[in-house]
């Protein structure tokens, strides 16, 4: 091996150890963050689960705890659209669209992690204008994107896609934080697909 292959693979080394080291600390977050909340949770406590060694190993990957937390917050979002990307709905994109809109709701009453990391401890950590854009970041283009085909298919009036998209965004927003915070998330949850079923309906052509 030469001595510039060598570096190569030293750096390459080095950077799956660094890739592993960050992953460790998001998994270890996620956990405690789901089972404790932010707020309970210490630098200390992410640390000893992801064992990584000390907290130098944390503020090397992320600026602190609020930045870790963005990191998990951001991981679970990626896990909502990885599994709306995979439920292979069939039907219009308004039908797709209504199983995306609907499936958050679900989502927000039965998974844990949904419910105290993007709606519970989100808002207060993140501040109300970081969550709607992280929120904007995830959930807007998808539902502009079905709104453009569904217009297309002929299946809602021609009217200002991105206004429509906006509210449907803010409604399934508020609806989830609507189940999220309800003493009965169940009852909650059918409470609210009712409410964005007749909202739903109302954009049909």
């Amino acid at each position: 091996m030469s001595e510039s292959q060598g570096r190569r693979t030293r750096a390459s080394v080095v950077a799956q150890r660094s890739e592993a080291t960050r992953a460790a600390l998001v998994d270890a977050a996620r956990r405690l963050f789901v089972d404790k909340g932010y707020f309970a949770t210490g630098t200390e406590e992410i640390v000893a689960e992801a064992r990584v060694g000390t907290r130098g190993a944390l503020y090397h990957h992320f600026e602190g705890k609020q930045a870790l937390f963005q990191a998990v917050f951001e991981a679970i979002e990626t896990d909502l659209v990885t599994v709306a990307a995979n439920d292979g709905v069939a039907g219009t994109a308004l039908d797709r669209l209504k199983a995306g809109l609907l499936g958050f709701l679900e989502a927000a009453a039965t998974r844990r992690d949904v419910q105290q990391v993007l709606l519970i401890d989100g808002p207060a950590v993140l501040g109300w204008q970081e969550w709607r854009a992280l929120e904007e970041k995830f959930g807007l283009g998808a539902i502009r994107a079905l709104l453009d085909q569904a217009l297309s298919e002929g299946a809602i009036a021609p009217q200002p896609l991105d206004a429509l998209a906006h509210i449907l965004l803010a409604a399934v927003d508020e609806a989830a934080l609507y189940i999220a915070n309800a003493s009965n998330p169940s009852a909650a949850k059918q409470e609210a697909i009712a409410a964005m079923d007749r909202l739903l309906g109302g954009i049909s052509a």
